[in-house]
């Protein structure tokens, strides 16, 4: 008959030892059944749960920490938690995540590099595991942290550049060629003055832009006075707003890439409210194919990007790395889709 739990002599905390005694296995079987971890089996995970709330033992992530020098917690940095493309991408990377032993430490930067900076020196004092962070645009203190925490880290959203000599671990796609590629789509149609309506103007839109640009110079179609940029935050407000702007341009545009859904989605309620025919007067397209683009009056043109399956491919290329594993590759690309609808 396993004997009383002791208590911890100065906390009188029950300790992760208690709770093997009680459960007759090891504490490392613990640590892993408590962890969530699929390597035990079902019938110790159910020993070791019963011990643990006959107890009442409350982990220590602390005590956990010190002991092994890093705890199951994955710091994630996203931009931004109002943004279903980065919710689709956390659900993604938290499951993946949790169903390998680890528990997420998430932290919003706001599209701001001190944010980031000092978000990043925060959970670094919780000695995390692993790091997922979106994006590389960080500035130098930033990148200074990651390298010197030897934490292992993956990337998300974005892949090295070409002959980069160093590539750090990327799960994503090329914004630029996805850019060019829609643009292309649109010239195929027969359109030749395209607009560029970009808004929070973050690396990731840039790179879009540029992609915009450079099918349209190759087409001999570019024109600095199709840009239209915009610092404040993406939402179907200001693409209406932008709309109308854009529409009162001389000469006038006969399509507009717009760098997000939602100022695409706005766009085409301001083109219904201002009965201009899409896509016979102008056509519109989008970029990630977020929810309702398909329901959309006509439906939206867009970039399918897989933020889903970015979160879990990073999240498992993570897993990998906090294993020890050797990676064949530094980076993964997904890809993208060219979504054709009813507004272009």
């Amino acid at each position: 008959m396993p004997t009383p739990a002791k208590r911890h002599r100065s906390t009188g905390r029950v300790t992760l030892t208690d709770v093997a005694h009680a459960a007759g296995v090891s504490p490392i079987t613990v640590s892993r059944a408590l962890r969530g971890e699929r390597a035990v089996d079902p019938a110790l995970v159910e020993r070791v749960l019963a011990a643990a709330n006959k107890l009442a033992y409350v982990p220590d992530p602390a005590a956990r920490a010190l002991a092994s020098q890093r705890s199951n917690h994955v710091a994630i940095l996203i931009p931004k938690l109002s943004n279903a493309l980065f919710v689709d991408l956390l659900d993604a990377a938290q499951q993946t995540l949790r169903a390998g032993g680890f528990q997420a430490l998430i932290g919003v930067t706001h599209y701001d590099e001190g944010q980031e900076e000092q978000l990043l020196r925060e959970q670094l004092l919780h000695r995390p595991a692993g790091l997922l962070i979106t994006g590389r645009d960080h500035n130098a203190a930033t990148r200074t942290l990651i390298a010197r925490s030897q934490v292992p880290c993956v990337h998300l959203m974005d892949l090295p550049d070409a002959g980069e000599a160093k590539p750090p671990y990327c799960v994503g796609f090329r914004q630029n060629e996805a850019g060019a590629a829609l643009t292309r789509r649109l010239l195929a149609t027969g359109r030749k003055r395209i607009a560029f309506a970009g808004a929070q103007l973050d690396p990731r839109v840039m790179q879009r832009l540029y992609g915009w640009r450079s099918a349209l110079q190759e087409a001999g179609c570019y024109e600095p006075t199709l840009e239209w940029l915009n610092p404040a935050s993406s939402s179907l407000a200001l693409g209406g707003v932008m709309f109308e702007q854009i529409m009162g341009q001389s000469p006038a545009v006969d399509a507009i890439f717009f760098c997000n859904d939602d100022l695409a989605q706005g766009a085409l309620l301001a083109a219904l409210r201002l009965k201009v025919a899409v896509p016979g007067r102008v056509a519109v397209a989008g970029f990630n194919d977020l929810t309702g683009s398909d329901q959309m009056l006509p439906p939206l043109t867009t970039v399918r990007t897989p933020r889903a399956r970015i979160g879990e491919a990073g999240a498992t290329m993570l897993l990998s790395l906090m294993r020890g594993e050797v990676q064949a590759r530094s980076f993964v690309d997904l890809g993208f889709e060219i979504v054709e609808r009813g507004s272009t």
